[in-house]
């Protein structure tokens, strides 16, 4: 029965730092959203406007994929805690009744674990999105202080 419980607390870490990280990109979100809504007030010149919004717009692109990978993520890591708690029902239902059902908990076990390896290639898959979409936003940063001031070193 001690399995499930270290597995349980290891669902649990990651639907707490899952759930931070969907905080973090819905913020994010409505950071882009609202920096678009201010460049199209200020009317900016066109050919300015136009650029920089076509990069926030595919921030908010990258944004919107890594939510949508964080739910599904959440949405596994969920049914995974509820499975490793059903393993170790299961467990002490089978060791009070002794009947020959070992092969539940084996099952829901592996279910679970099956079921947390998908959440973490969600999880790394929407990370690597976070770092491309960092990268990107540091480069455009670069560029344009570059352009600005371009007596500043590289």
């Amino acid at each position: 029965m001690i399995t499930p419980v270290v597995l349980i607390l290891a669902s649990g870490s990651l639907i707490i730092s899952t759930s931070q990280r969907l905080g973090r990109v819905v913020e994010r979100t409505r950071k882009l959203t609202d920096a678009i809504k201010e460049l199209i007030k200020n009317n900016s010149t066109e050919s300015t406007l136009e650029q920089e919004v076509s990069i926030l717009f595919e921030q908010l692109q990258k944004s919107a994929k890594r939510a949508k990978l964080l739910q599904r993520a959440m949405g596994a890591l969920y049914i995974t805690l509820s499975i490793f708690v059903a393993t170790s029902i299961s467990i002490g239902v089978i060791d009070i009744y002794r009947k020959g059902s070992a092969w539940i908990p084996v099952i829901l076990g592996i279910l679970g674990a099956m079921l947390m390896l998908y959440a973490s290639i969600l999880l790394i898959k929407e990370s690597r999105i976070a770092l491309n979409a960092v990268n990107k936003e540091m480069d455009t940063a670069i560029r344009f202080v570059f352009t600005k001031f371009p007596g500043l070193k590289k």
